[in-house]
């Protein structure tokens, strides 16, 4: 039995899947039982809670192999980033009054990194937060997700896909959610180890690269377009940011086009993606047939 927290998200559900593939028991901590419904008609145990909830998650964690975490996405967090504070101390007191026999939690390519990287900021803390606990646990710090260019099915009918990315030559580290999941499943299943491991998951992609991926699915001849920095707070408060409050987006892509998401940082493993930006968009596009 394994637990994954966010299993009705894209990256704890892929994980989930691959579990559930693999032939292995799954447990889901989830607040409202209807949304993974689903999860339930295929074997999943619910229990009910969420990771505000330290008490919820040391029931969760009772009997497990082992359990994958993350923080849930906060793209417009507090100054002092007081929700993810709030989740990581959560998980600490669950982990240290239930330690599982290993732990699989997301992180951020980045996340090496203490200041500077907007809201990387939060996975730098769970590192930092989890660096005390006897549970064998490895970060997986991935890249980019393929999934955060899926707008482009709308807005590139015209052939541009605008990106923060600039230059759109450069390449950067970036990875398909579904690779998270089969990734994590993986530590979760295979040989034990003693300690912290720090995973790179992802393969270094250019913002042309997804624009020429995604004109092949639409059959269009696509070219990414960088976006100017004096127009980057309007284009994210049209993705749902607050107005305001996009600094902590701002500075992570100002990271990101700074090198800080490039593959190699010293300690750490790396693993491939095998999921092309190509299949993503793909994927999405037959799922809005279906």
């Amino acid at each position: 039995m394994f637990l994954v927290m966010g299993i009705t998200g894209k990256v704890g559900g892929a994980t989930a899947r691959h579990l559930l593939a693999r032939g292995q028991k799954v447990r889901a901590l989830v607040r409202d039982r209807e949304k993974a419904v689903n999860w339930a008609n295929q074997g999943a145990e619910l229990v009910d809670g969420d990771w505000n909830d330290s008490a919820a998650i040391e029931r969760a964690l009772k009997g497990v192999e082992g359990a994958f975490v993350m923080l849930p996405p906060v793209w417009a967090p507090s100054p002092d980033y007081k929700e993810a504070k709030g989740v990581i101390a959560n998980y600490v007191e669950a982990f240290t009054k239930a330690a599982p026999p290993r732990v699989v939690a997301l992180s951020s390519m980045g996340a090496n990194r203490t200041t500077g990287h907007g809201v990387i900021t939060a996975l730098s803390l769970l590192e930092q937060g989890f660096c005390d606990l006897i549970s064998p646990i490895a970060f997986v710090r991935a890249g980019g997700f393929f999934e955060n260019f899926l707008f482009g099915l709308r807005v590139a009918q015209g052939g541009t896909l605008p990106v923060f990315y600039n230059p759109t030559n450069r390449r950067s580290t970036m990875v398909a959610t579904n690779d998270i999941g089969a990734e994590s499943a993986t530590l979760l299943t295979g040989p034990a180890w003693l300690g912290q491991r720090i995973v790179e998951l992802g393969s270094a992609v250019s913002a042309d690269d997804v624009a020429e991926q995604l004109g092949d699915v639409l059959n269009l001849d696509v070219k990414a377009f960088a976006i100017p920095r004096a127009g980057w707070a309007e284009a994210l408060e049209q993705f749902g940011i607050p107005k305001g409050h996009s600094g902590p987006a701002e500075k992570m892509y100002e990271a990101v086009n700074a090198g800080w998401m490039d593959l190699g940082v010293e300690g750490t493993e790396h693993v491939a993606g095998t999921t092309s930006a190509r299949d993503v968009f793909e994927a999405a596009r037959n799922a809005g047939k279906a």
